[in-house]
């Protein structure tokens, strides 16, 4: 993802799973779709990926209508399918069934003019887990602070 700007973040993903793995996955999306994700108007909040009958589909994703769209444009929070290659699809299928690990969409960003989604397989962490992170996140700040004042 390095070099791509990005067009919505999940920042609440990594704070509340724990990231083991990240794929990258196309997008089938309509062209108001495309426009509104150019414009940022997409919020990755509550989203989630599902596997069924062997395609992956991207849910809960809100992309908001297009004003200028034709015929209304297109529904909000429709599923959007995720193009994948059938061994990463057979791949994460049995590490979702076996694992009991979740499909989290972390970032959307542009590549070539196609619509991208950063995937991440995860686990959900637990709530002394979230204390843990945010525990180091101030560690984390303190150090650089301290090291900020240091160099002065």
């Amino acid at each position: 993802m390095a070099g791509h700007k990005a067009v919505a973040t999940n920042r609440k993903a990594r704070f509340n799973y724990e990231i083991l793995d990240t794929f990258e996955a196309g997008m089938v999306l309509r062209g108001s779709e495309v426009k509104s994700l150019r414009a940022g108007s997409v919020q990755l909040k509550d989203s989630y990926a599902t596997i069924r009958n062997g395609e992956v589909w991207l849910e809960n994703v809100h992309i908001a209508p297009y004003s200028f769209a034709e015929s209304g444009g297109h529904e909000p929070e429709r599923p959007r399918k995720l193009l994948l290659h059938r061994r990463e699809i057979d791949r994460l299928f049995g590490k979702i069934r076996e694992e009991g690990l979740t499909l989290v969409p972390l970032t959307i960003y542009f590549v070539s003019g196609r619509a991208k989604v950063e995937l991440g397989l995860a686990r959900g962490k637990r709530p002394h887990d979230k204390r843990r992170s945010i525990v180091e996140r101030q560690q984390k700040r303190e150090m650089a602070r301290a090291q900020s004042h240091r160099r002065v």
